[in-house]
Protein backbone atom coordinates (compact mmCIF):
# COMPACT_ATOMS: atom_id res chain seq x y z
CA UNK A 1 0.00 0.00 0.00
CA UNK A 2 1.41 3.40 -0.94
CA UNK A 3 0.03 6.94 -0.77
CA UNK A 4 -1.83 8.26 -3.78
CA UNK A 5 0.16 10.26 -6.30
CA UNK A 6 -1.20 13.67 -7.45
CA UNK A 7 -3.20 12.07 -10.29
CA UNK A 8 -4.71 9.52 -7.91
CA UNK A 9 -5.66 12.27 -5.47
CA UNK A 10 -7.39 14.24 -8.23
CA UNK A 11 -9.39 11.16 -9.25
CA UNK A 12 -10.37 10.41 -5.66
CA UNK A 13 -11.52 13.97 -5.01
CA UNK A 14 -13.41 14.08 -8.34
CA UNK A 15 -15.33 10.91 -7.38
CA UNK A 16 -16.39 12.43 -4.04
CA UNK A 17 -17.40 15.71 -5.70
CA UNK A 18 -19.76 13.70 -7.93
CA UNK A 19 -21.35 12.18 -4.79
CA UNK A 20 -21.90 15.60 -3.23
CA UNK A 21 -24.79 17.83 -4.24
CA UNK A 22 -25.92 19.37 -0.95
CA UNK A 23 -25.32 23.00 -0.14
CA UNK A 24 -23.35 24.05 2.94
CA UNK A 25 -22.80 27.48 4.46
CA UNK A 26 -21.31 28.87 7.66
CA UNK A 27 -21.85 31.82 9.96
CA UNK A 28 -18.95 32.81 12.20
CA UNK A 29 -20.41 34.75 15.13
CA UNK A 30 -17.56 36.86 16.54
CA UNK A 31 -14.90 34.17 16.25
CA UNK A 32 -11.97 36.25 17.48
CA UNK A 33 -8.79 34.35 16.67
CA UNK A 34 -7.61 34.92 13.11
CA UNK A 35 -5.95 31.50 13.21
CA UNK A 36 -9.29 29.86 14.07
CA UNK A 37 -10.97 31.80 11.25
CA UNK A 38 -8.25 30.69 8.83
CA UNK A 39 -8.53 27.06 9.90
CA UNK A 40 -12.32 27.18 9.53
CA UNK A 41 -12.05 28.68 6.05
CA UNK A 42 -9.55 26.04 4.99
CA UNK A 43 -11.82 23.24 6.21
CA UNK A 44 -14.82 24.96 4.63
CA UNK A 45 -13.04 24.91 1.28
CA UNK A 46 -12.23 21.22 1.71
CA UNK A 47 -15.93 20.41 2.31
CA UNK A 48 -17.18 22.72 -0.45
CA UNK A 49 -18.92 25.32 1.65
CA UNK A 50 -20.55 27.78 -0.73
CA UNK A 51 -20.91 30.78 1.51
CA UNK A 52 -19.46 32.11 4.76
CA UNK A 53 -20.76 35.07 6.72
CA UNK A 54 -18.19 36.74 8.98
CA UNK A 55 -20.18 38.52 11.68
CA UNK A 56 -19.46 40.77 14.61
CA UNK A 57 -15.80 40.90 15.65
CA UNK A 58 -14.69 38.08 13.33
CA UNK A 59 -11.49 39.17 11.53
CA UNK A 60 -11.57 39.78 7.80
CA UNK A 61 -10.67 36.88 5.53
CA UNK A 62 -8.00 38.96 3.84
CA UNK A 63 -6.10 39.79 7.03
CA UNK A 64 -2.56 38.41 7.01
CA UNK A 65 -3.13 36.39 10.20
CA UNK A 66 -6.23 34.69 8.74
CA UNK A 67 -4.41 34.04 5.47
CA UNK A 68 -1.50 32.44 7.34
CA UNK A 69 -3.78 29.50 8.16
CA UNK A 70 -6.35 29.71 5.34
CA UNK A 71 -3.59 29.61 2.70
CA UNK A 72 -5.76 31.35 0.10
CA UNK A 73 -8.59 28.81 0.31
CA UNK A 74 -11.08 31.64 0.87
CA UNK A 75 -11.10 32.10 -2.92
CA UNK A 76 -13.21 28.91 -3.21
CA UNK A 77 -16.27 30.35 -1.46
CA UNK A 78 -18.30 33.53 -1.23
CA UNK A 79 -17.50 35.48 1.91
CA UNK A 80 -19.82 38.18 3.21
CA UNK A 81 -19.08 40.49 6.11
CA UNK A 82 -22.03 41.53 8.26
CA UNK A 83 -22.22 43.51 11.44
CA UNK A 84 -24.72 41.23 13.20
CA UNK A 85 -24.81 37.44 13.09
CA UNK A 86 -28.62 37.56 13.37
CA UNK A 87 -28.66 39.28 9.97
CA UNK A 88 -26.44 36.52 8.55
CA UNK A 89 -28.85 33.88 9.87
CA UNK A 90 -31.76 35.64 8.20
CA UNK A 91 -29.82 35.94 4.92
CA UNK A 92 -29.00 32.24 5.04
CA UNK A 93 -32.64 31.37 5.59
CA UNK A 94 -33.72 33.62 2.67
CA UNK A 95 -31.19 31.75 0.52
CA UNK A 96 -32.89 28.46 1.40
CA UNK A 97 -30.62 27.15 4.15
CA UNK A 98 -31.77 25.42 7.31
CA UNK A 99 -29.74 27.19 10.02
CA UNK A 100 -28.23 25.07 12.79
CA UNK A 101 -26.37 26.65 15.70
CA UNK A 102 -23.55 24.51 17.08
CA UNK A 103 -23.59 25.18 20.80
CA UNK A 104 -23.69 23.47 24.18
CA UNK A 105 -27.10 24.88 25.10
CA UNK A 106 -30.46 23.89 26.54
CA UNK A 107 -32.64 21.92 24.12
CA UNK A 108 -29.67 21.28 21.83
CA UNK A 109 -29.73 17.90 20.13
CA UNK A 110 -26.72 15.78 19.18
CA UNK A 111 -25.77 16.90 15.67
CA UNK A 112 -25.79 13.35 14.33
CA UNK A 113 -29.45 13.00 15.48
CA UNK A 114 -30.62 15.88 13.25
CA UNK A 115 -31.48 15.05 9.65
CA UNK A 116 -29.77 18.06 8.12
CA UNK A 117 -31.12 17.92 4.59
CA UNK A 118 -29.65 19.28 1.40
CA UNK A 119 -29.05 22.93 2.36
CA UNK A 120 -27.55 23.53 5.80
CA UNK A 121 -25.94 26.60 7.31
CA UNK A 122 -23.96 25.93 10.47
CA UNK A 123 -23.34 28.70 13.01
CA UNK A 124 -20.29 28.65 15.27
CA UNK A 125 -19.41 31.26 17.86
CA UNK A 126 -16.89 33.08 19.94
CA UNK A 127 -14.13 31.08 21.61
CA UNK A 128 -15.17 32.14 25.13
CA UNK A 129 -18.87 32.99 24.87
CA UNK A 130 -20.07 30.70 22.08
CA UNK A 131 -22.94 31.62 19.78
CA UNK A 132 -24.85 34.66 21.05
CA UNK A 133 -28.26 34.14 22.67
CA UNK A 134 -30.12 36.22 20.05
CA UNK A 135 -28.41 34.24 17.29
CA UNK A 136 -29.38 30.93 18.91
CA UNK A 137 -33.00 32.09 19.08
CA UNK A 138 -32.85 32.91 15.35
CA UNK A 139 -31.57 29.44 14.40
CA UNK A 140 -33.91 26.72 13.15
CA UNK A 141 -32.17 24.13 15.34
CA UNK A 142 -29.44 23.97 17.93
CA UNK A 143 -27.07 21.03 18.02
CA UNK A 144 -24.07 19.95 20.03
CA UNK A 145 -21.18 17.60 19.41
CA UNK A 146 -21.21 14.79 22.00
CA UNK A 147 -17.96 14.53 23.94
CA UNK A 148 -16.80 11.67 26.09
CA UNK A 149 -13.72 12.99 27.84
CA UNK A 150 -13.28 15.32 30.75
CA UNK A 151 -12.78 18.37 28.55
CA UNK A 152 -15.76 20.74 28.64
CA UNK A 153 -15.64 22.03 25.08
CA UNK A 154 -13.78 21.95 21.78
CA UNK A 155 -11.78 24.61 19.98
CA UNK A 156 -14.16 26.43 17.59
CA UNK A 157 -12.15 25.46 14.50
CA UNK A 158 -12.22 21.81 15.57
CA UNK A 159 -15.96 21.96 16.29
CA UNK A 160 -16.63 23.56 12.90
CA UNK A 161 -14.59 20.84 11.19
CA UNK A 162 -16.47 18.03 12.91
CA UNK A 163 -19.83 19.67 12.17
CA UNK A 164 -18.97 20.17 8.48
CA UNK A 165 -17.87 16.57 8.19
CA UNK A 166 -21.09 15.36 9.84
CA UNK A 167 -23.19 17.40 7.41
CA UNK A 168 -21.39 15.81 4.45
CA UNK A 169 -21.40 12.34 6.04
CA UNK A 170 -25.18 12.48 6.34
CA UNK A 171 -25.45 13.31 2.66
CA UNK A 172 -23.05 10.56 1.61
CA UNK A 173 -24.78 7.88 3.70
CA UNK A 174 -28.42 8.83 3.02
CA UNK A 175 -30.34 6.59 0.71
Amino acid sequence: MKPLDPTGLKRLHREWRRETNGRLALVLDSVQSPFNVGAILRTAAAYRVEQVWLAGTTPSADSSAVQKTALGTDRFMTIKVVERAVDAVESARVEGYRVVGIELAERAQPLHALALGDATCLVVGNEDHGVGAAVLRACDDIAFLPQLGKVGSLNVATAASIALYEARRQEWTSE
